[in-house]
């Protein structure tokens, strides 16, 4: 079984091909249109300095050390921001974090004595109790 040959396709529209005529052109003199704006570049194209990666631990660390651990995570969190700035001095400008590492200096440092002082007071309160005992 055979199919029948197709019609032939329909003949063009009058017209040259389409019904879409373009708009005149504007009449305002021969004034070009003004160009594009340019895209935003964000602002002068300074590059900032990337944070070091000490100091962002030491950060962390240090805050960490005062929620608990202080008596290993404080002085850790001081070291590493105490090396953390003198990296990002020496750097001259390529490293950034130094209020970060400042930061993780003194929470280090208070982590550290409010485990000692609660570490202090602990031992006194039970010293105490156990002398009220006898």
């Amino acid at each position: 079984m055979s199919q029948p040959p197709l019609p032939p396709p329909p003949p063009p529209p009058p017209g040259g091909g389409g019904s879409f005529v373009p708009p005149p052109p504007p009449s305002g003199g021969g004034v070009p249109p003004p160009p594009p704006p340019e895209a935003y570049t964000g602002g002068a194209g300074a590059a900032v300095p990337r944070n070091d990666g000490m100091a962002v631990t030491s950060l962390v660390l240090g805050i960490v050390s005062i929620l608990c651990c202080g008596f290993i995570l404080g002085p850790v969190a001081a070291i590493l921001g105490f090396i953390s700035r003198n990296r990002i001095l020496a750097s001259g400008g390529a490293l950034g974090g130094a209020g970060m590492a400042m930061v993780g200096i003194i929470t280090g440092i208070v982590g550290f004595v409010v485990y000692v002082i609660v570490t202090i007071t602990y031992f006194a309160i039970f010293a105490a109790s156990a002398s009220q005992a006898r």
